[in-house]
Formats: C-alpha cells, structure tokens, sequence
C-alpha cells in the first residue's frame, strides 16, 4: 500500500524496521541512495534480504533531468529529444523511443530494481516540473512515442507506467512546490492531455501514476484523491484494469488534504492500490498512520515485479544494447545534468 524512501546509501536498523511493516509493498530510490552501479547494487540485493517478495524496487530513471542513477549506467536523454526527432522523421523516432525504453529498462533490470516509473505522457506545454520530460505538445505525437516506449520496456521485462494521469503538462505550476489548477472541462481534456494515456492503457500499460493537479470542472479534489478520476474514468471509461498508484504524499499540492494520515487516506478512498511517501523525513508518520489500513493485494505487487533480466555483464556484452547506447546517446550530446 506504500512504497516508501529511504534516507541513505545503506540500510540502518530503522531501514530494517520500516521495510518490516506489512503495509510497506516497496521503496523508491533516489540519488541520495546511490553512489555508484556497485553500491546501489548491493542496497538493492540487501532490500531482497530484508524484504521477500512480493516487494517493488523503483526509481525514476526516465532521463534528461529525472535520472536518479548516473555514474556507470548510460547517459540518457531527455524525452523531449525524441519528440524533437519526431518532428523529422516519425518512424525514426519511434524506433528510437523503444530503444530507450529498452536501455533503460534493461540496465535497471540487470541491478535488481523492478520499476523505473515511466514514461510521462504528459504534454510539453509549459508545465514547470515537466518541460522536457515530456515527448511533445501534440497529444497525437506523445500517443505514438508512448505506445512505442511501452513496447520497449516490455521487451527488457518491466512494467510499464503512464504518469501523471490525467494529465499535468497544461498547468504552469509545478506540484512538488504549489498547487495546480486545471479549469478546463474533461471534453476539452478527453481532446487532448488524455490522448496518450487512454492510447496507453489500451496498448498494454501495467500501472498509471495520478498527478496532484486538481480539475475543478471534475472535482474539487486533486486527481490522486479523486473517486471520479481514480474509479469513473480511469477505471471506468477508459477500462483500466492495472495497478493505480498515487503521486508523492510530500509534496505540497496534498498539503490542503491534511496530515500525512489524512493524505494516504484520502487516496485509498479515492482507489489507488499504492502511494508514495518519497522522503524519509514522512515514513514513520505514514507508517503510524496506515497501520490498521489494507495492505496492497500480493497479486497486484507481483504484477508489477520485473520479469527479463540479464546480468549486467550479459548486458554490457550485448552487441545490440551496445548498438542502442550509441543511437539514443547520439540524440543528445549536451550534459544532462
């Protein structure tokens, strides 16, 4: 039901206690948790120890300015350089979003995690924390290049998920800091920020992460904690039949919900099957707060559990991931930060 952060490089005893909790069905990792591809290795086979499965490893390893683990694993680009590509040649850019996704996924694969949280299918249209995460500003485009992202991560054994539904690359305001306010009406969404993501969950998608952004023409609740989002139109309209997962509980959008106990309460209420609590600082209050609730289904964890995985010296040897680092790093040479 959560899936929580931890504070550091190596697990510590408390660590050990909050993995313990049968609400916890994962964890996050993030670049205060790496500090080379040896390192955040052994973190992770230490996780599988204290941890049995069914239990999520997760990351955003999407590329551009979201890549959590940088030192040894490839450089990626930014998603916004594939859509840039679309622009010139589509089908070149399609090959080239299922090679990233491939890349991607199949190096996180090969170090144990299960999920890097991806792709955003959200639209470039001005939103702050999105910008060049995003594919594009055509929701046709954004469809194309994330039906074939979908597709490459299949191959390298993850499971796939759309984020931020229904949509956060409209809005200027960036979630982690403000709250976001999207007043068009859902005919006006359903024409565009939902293209991608009804195109995505028709093509297969096995998770799709709400965004905090509130659409008061739907309800006066943000998206994650919203019943008609999460169970009329996620679920019901568009016939989604995967895991739901809510955006972090840390970020200042939820701060008008309440308490920590009142935010996961009021995204369980809304549907989602699991929440993120991504700083440390919040897990023991999120702990605490949860300890009578549900915890996710252990169906629903295993499905989203990596299937694929080669080692990662079988993947370094693999002529092809070598000819895909070549092709999706020559998308852009700048640093990536």
């Amino acid at each position: 039901m959560l899936i929580i952060g931890l504070p550091g490089k190596t697990l510590t005893q408390e660590d050990r206690n909050w993995l313990a909790a049968p609400q916890v069905s994962g964890v996050i990792l993030f670049t205060r948790n790496f500090e080379n591809r040896e390192q955040v290795t052994t973190l992770i086979d230490d996780l599988r120890v204290a941890r049995p499965d069914p239990f999520l490893v997760c990351v955003d390893q999407e590329g551009g300015p979201v890549q959590r683990f940088r030192p040894g694993f490839t450089r990626l680009p930014a998603l916004a350089r594939v859509g840039e590509l679309y622009a010139r040649d589509p089908s070149a850019a399609i090959g080239a979003a299922e090679e990233h996704a491939w890349l991607m996924a199949s190096e996180m694969r090969a170090i144990g995690i299960d999920m890097s949280f991806a792709p955003v299918a959200d639209l470039a249209r001005g939103n702050l924390a999105i910008g060049e995460r995003a594919f594009a500003a055509d929701p046709e485009i954004v469809s194309d290049l994330t039906q074939a992202y979908l597709r490459g991560m299949r191959l390298a054994g993850m499971a796939a998920t759309l984020k931020h539904f229904p949509g956060h690359g409209s809005v200027a305001e960036d979630t982690h800091f403000d709250v976001a306010i999207d007043r068009r009406t859902l005919e006006e969404l359903r024409e565009t920020d939902l293209v991608p993501f009804a195109d995505g969950i028709a093509a297969g998608a096995d998770a799709v992460m709400l965004a905090h952004v509130t659409y008061p023409t739907i309800d006066a609740r943000p998206a994650g904690c919203s019943r008609i989002w999460v169970e009329d139109i996620l679920r019901g309209e568009l016939g989604f039949r995967g895991v739901v997962l809510g955006d972090d509980i840390g970020m200042a959008a939820t701060e008008s919900l309440g308490g920590i106990g009142a935010r996961i309460e009021a995204h369980l209420l809304a549907g989602c099957d699991l929440v993120l609590a991504c700083s440390a600082s919040i897990v023991p209050e999120a702990l605490a707060a949860s300890r009578h609730a549900e915890p996710c289904p252990a169906d629903k964890v295993a499905a989203l559990q990596g299937a694929v995985a080669q080692t990662w010296q079988s993947l370094a040897d693999n002529p092809q991931r070598n000819d895909f680092v070549a092709r999706v790093t020559a998308l852009d040479t700048a640093d990536v930060g």
